[in-house]
């Protein structure tokens, strides 16, 4: 099983930043997706792929995946930068 861990990002849809403190490991896809010939819609039988599961940290993330024998990545987020100025600096 290969799974993937990271740290949630920001909702940007919304300026509040609720839950991005949290690490997920999602596994990823063990089977190619096809389409359903009645209904047209893309699936698979790898119900693995639906799991989600969330961490307090990268450690802990980690160390789950280790007990279990998961192959784990991880994929770490970028650095923020803030851009810290004033509103005077709008009219220079």
């Amino acid at each position: 099983m290969a799974a993937i861990i990271y740290q949630r990002p920001k909702n940007a849809m919304q300026s509040g930043k609720a839950r991005t403190d949290e690490w997920v490991l999602e596994f990823e896809q063990s089977e190619a997706r096809r389409p359903d010939p009645l209904m047209g819609w893309t699936g698979s039988g790898d119900t693995q792929a639906q799991v989600q599961l969330t961490f307090p940290d990268c450690a802990a993330a980690e160390a789950y995946a280790e007990r279990y024998g998961i192959d784990a990545r991880i994929h770490q987020p970028p650095p923020h930068n803030l851009k810290l100025q004033s509103y005077s600096d709008n009219f220079r």
